[in-house]
């Protein structure tokens, strides 16, 4: 029976008819619409015709979140009278509840992805609402892209919703419609339930958070605003934090409160999610939950939400090779989606745990995925739509074409594509496993050496990185999850069936390749909920061949397991298996002991693992994702020789990245996985301040051999040579001072003269360094040949010879200037002007300063005592004779009696002797 009560109190009622308008004519809309209003529950009925209203048609909608998209089904189940299943069904990856009779139909993005590429027309399918797409979830804005593709070529009568509480509806409406008919834009009024806003900042400072850290200090202080919270308001809490250790730290934090605390995330089993979102029945409530409760969901009871300010998003450093969940500051939209919650069902009030101004500083929304994400299966999706370029696609925001690149690359190396970046048969298959491509690789290439059930199991840890409290070692983690009666260990083993059967695992009576097809195209999606984040902490950012090849890696440790009954390579150790299938999903981040506990992993990025694992209860307050007893203990990773790393972060200003799971392996399994990155040559180059010429054997960043190189190649050898050069600079030549005075005398006629004198500055030597030391680099093979280098005669070659210009050195910047005394004296450049340093009295008679650079530069006369001390500087000299001589003569006659201090010297006889030398001559 429907409950024709509580549609008709939903508020979104009232923009039905422009919205039908809408579909019916250009067959495209945008639907903003506050929470609360009905927007996920009320359109897809009335759009389906469930409500007795309109036309009977199918309706698709997808929602980011598999919590969100069973929440939705089932309230409009409930709202028909109904369980879902019936006229009302959803579909989510490993949970299918639809049937014959359904028109409507909830989703998740990853499984409309999947859909799409099996069946681009959506046969059946009249229309497809995105729900929540101002999340910008990149498989959110993949799928509009595709839809609107479909649209355009093959099914022009698809309707299509972008709906949204707060989202850019213009960008979205010139998207759907085009720039010069954008779609309409139906906008719905608001439940009119007013939430007051309390700033509520630390009374301290709080760090930053960065990586996966938030302080304890800001969690603690969450914890109080939930206490206050309880103690100045009725009604039930809703907190919003980043991710699951934050939801147990919090949680602990409670204890004690008047309230039965809960935790709503997207690990959470369903029971738990349903039990949340069914109501407390009388007993007050604090929820604390992650973004997945921001929107689509109604939790009953709520008045009250505590918002920390924070989420957790992927980002991708590229410069390391990590793709990682990171904390950052939630965007005001955010904010505005996180407030609405209190104000579902009556007044409510919204704690904010920051200051009034800083929330003007925040974004305003949050970035887009595709611009911050791995792109790896977003690549693979594109190929396999026939557009590798992605340049066919209607997206907000186009792909950044480095990161692009870099996933076409992967894809490339795994098999996934071909040359031309089209997507290979194997490509398709792997898109269908539901997974992220280097997982898809792992299960498809590990299948056949360790058995497709082995296989599916460790990809499925890979594709939800387990509990802390499993500890950092895969393949003990592998062993607690078996025997764990968690909620983890029941999504794995459900998650491990469906790979298996998706992967071909045989079966009495069955055929494994039809039905990995089938088994694939139902329920799948991609692993991480959608993200777009490579899994468990992501893929790193890899060159073509650093993915290792398609094909199978050879025998584990050295042997191939014998295969059993049931497809299983029972010979091979879990530990073998485990560190097999991470290195196959990462080749790149193999990595070998390098002393203290610190590994280097082929891609060249230190890493370390974090220490041991945490141990039985240390997760306590982790609620549904704390592992069982037993499951953590201390593991071996420090001491391996090898590792194959699954996860790994890198914590800010850290010279190295943090190991959160990794399986102990040899050096035989490292290379077999990551053979594309084996490679044997010369290595010439300058190290420890020589040539070092050896021949190297690498895995990647990681030396496994070398000897030294007898007859190095000489391209490898001038190379090497070049790069100390600039490295350490031409000191590493030879300088006598008649190369000094040259480089001085062409450094002043390029600053005065300009061209065609050269600029012998040590920048402009070292980038023209072949025209003018070509030779001599051509004879060196270490850093002795070049500290027998004259850089004198070499530089002698930058002497504008060409012009004829080379012939006036000595007459534009002369070394050596004959004074009247007939002394030839060596003039100084290495100042701004040049300085010639003479004794006073070889200068008697000279009227006027000497000049250089063709009479434009007076020369700086430096005149000297007859004990070559400074007595006066000037570069006027007859100035000198006039104004200043009187003072200077008066000061030293006395000292030097017998040197001449005649009253005129400007007329007076120049000489290098004493008065009495002059006499007897």
């Amino acid at each position: 029976m429907i409950r024709r009560d509580a549609l008709d109190q939903l508020p979104v009622r009232t923009a039905l008819p422009a919205l039908r308008a809408a579909l019916d004519g250009p067959g495209a809309a945008v639907l903003c619409a506050p929470p609360g209003t009905g927007k996920t529950t009320l359109v897809p009925l009335e759009l389906a015709g469930l409500t007795g209203e309109g036309p009977g048609r199918r309706v698709l909608v997808a929602e980011p979140r598999r919590i969100a998209a069973r929440a939705a089904a089932r309230r409009m189940a409930w709202l028909l009278g109904e369980k879902t299943g019936d006229r009302v069904g959803f579909t989510v990856r490993g949970e299918r509840r639809a049937g014959p009779r359904t028109s409507v139909e909830v989703v998740t993005t990853g499984v409309l992805l999947q859909r799409l590429q099996r069946d681009p027309e959506l046969a059946g399918v009249d229309v497809v609402i995105l729900d929540e797409c101002h999340e910008r979830h990149l498989d959110a804005d993949t799928s509009a892209a595709f839809l609107l593709d479909v649209r355009e070529t093959l099914r022009p009568e698809l309707r299509l919703v972008a709906a949204s509480a707060t989202t850019d509806a213009e960008g979205w409406a010139r998207l759907l419609g085009g720039s010069k008919s954008p779609a309409p834009v139906v906008e719905a009024a608001g439940v009119s339930h007013p939430v007051d806003a309390v700033w509520a900042p630390p009374e301290r400072p709080v760090r930053p958070a960065h990586g996966m850290r938030v302080d304890p200090a800001l969690l603690a202080h969450v914890a109080a605003v939930v206490r206050r919270a309880l103690r100045e308001r009725t009604g039930d809490v809703l907190c919003f934090l980043p991710g699951v250790g934050e939801i147990g730290r919090v949680a602990g934090e409670l204890a004690g409160v008047d309230a039965e605390v809960l935790q709503v995330h997207g690990r959470a089993p369903a029971e738990v999610q349903d039990a949340v979102l069914a109501g407390g029945g009388g007993l007050r409530r604090v929820v604390l939950a992650t973004s997945v409760a921001e929107s689509s969901l109604t939790v009953p009871g709520v008045r009250v939400v505590v918002d920390s300010g924070l989420t957790r998003v992927p980002r991708t450093d590229h410069a390391r090779g990590l793709s990682a969940l990171t904390t950052v500051r939630a965007s005001r939209a955010a904010g505005r989606q996180r407030a609405g919650r209190a104000g579902r069902e009556a007044p409510g009030v919204v704690y904010r745990c920051w200051s009034e101004g800083e929330d003007g500083r925040l974004p305003a929304f949050p970035d887009p995925e595709i611009k911050v994400a791995d792109l790896t299966a977003f690549a693979l999706q594109a190929a396999c739509w026939g557009d590798p370029a992605a340049a066919g696609l209607a997206l907000l925001d186009a792909p950044p074409a480095g990161a692009l690149a870099a996933a076409r690359e992967v894809l490339t190396a795994i098999g996934a594509v071909d040359g031309t970046g089209r997507a290979t048969a194997r490509g398709v298959r792997m898109a269908r496993l539901g997974l992220h491509p280097r997982l898809a690789r792992a299960l498809l290439d590990g299948a056949p050496e360790v058995g497709v059930r082995r296989a599916a199991e460790v990809v499925a840890l890979l594709s939800e990185e387990p509990p802390r409290a499993y500890g950092d070692d895969l393949a003990a983690a592998w062993r607690t999850a078996r025997r764990g009666g968690d909620a983890y260990a029941a999504r794995w083993r459900q998650e491990a069936r469906r790979l298996a059967s998706a992967a071909g695992e045989p079966r009495a009576g069955s055929d494994g390749d039809a039905r990995a097809g089938s088994a694939a195209g139902t329920g799948a999606e991609p692993s991480g909920g959608g993200t777009g984040a490579a899994p468990g902490g992501g893929g790193s950012r890899s060159t073509a061949g650093g993915v290792g090849g398609r094909a199978a890696a050879g025998p584990v440790g050295g042997r191939r397991g014998a295969g059993s009954g049931d497809g299983t390579a029972a010979a091979v150790t879990d530990d073998a298996v485990a560190g097999l299938l991470a290195a196959l999903a990462f080749p790149e981040r193999v990595a070998r002991a390098r002393g203290g506990g610190s590994f280097l992993m082929a891609s060249g990025t230190g890493a370390e693992p974090a220490g041991t694992g945490p141990g039985p209860g240390a997760q306590a307050g982790r609620g549904q994702h704390a592992g069982p007893s037993g499951g953590g203990g201390g593991s071996g990773l420090r001491d391996a020789g090898w590792l194959a790393v699954a996860v790994a972060d890198r914590p800010v200003a850290a010279a190295s990245a943090r190991v959160r799971l990794a399986a102990v392996i040899d050096e035989e399994t490292a290379c077999a996985a990551a053979r594309a990155l084996y490679s044997t040559g010369e290595e010439v180059r300058w190290a420890d301040g020589d040539v070092v010429a050896r021949s190297v054997t690498r895995l990647g960043a990681i030396e496994l051999a070398s000897r030294p190189l007898a007859t190095p190649d000489p391209g490898l050898l001038r190379d090497a040579v070049l790069s100390g050069l600039r490295r350490e600079g031409l000191g590493l030549l030879r300088w006598p001072p008649g190369a000094v005075s040259l480089r001085q005398r062409l450094a002043f006629l390029h600053r005065e003269l300009g061209a065609p004198w050269p600029d012998v500055s040590d920048a402009a030597l070292l980038e023209h360094v072949e025209e003018w030391l070509g030779v001599e680099l051509g004879r060196a093979r270490r850093r002795a040949d070049l500290a027998r280098v004259d850089a004198g005669q070499a530089l002698a070659r930058l002497l504008p010879w060409a012009t004829g210009d080379a012939a006036r050195l000595d007459e534009l910047a002369p070394e050596r200037i004959e004074v009247p005394s007939g002394s030839r004296v060596r003039v100084d450049y290495e100042g701004e002007q040049p300085v010639l340093a003479v004794k006073l009295q070889e200068l008697f008679g000279l009227q006027e300063s000497p000049r250089v650079a063709g009479g434009r530069v007076p020369v700086l006369v430096h005149l000297l005592s007859p004990a070559g001390r400074p007595a006066a500087v000037t570069a006027d000299l007859a100035s000198f004779w006039r104004d200043g001589y009187r003072s200077v003569r008066a000061e030293l006659r006395g000292r030097y009696p017998k040197h001449p201090w005649p009253q005129d010297p400007s007329a007076a006889e120049p000489t290098r002797h004493t008065s009495a030398r002059l006499k007897r001559g």
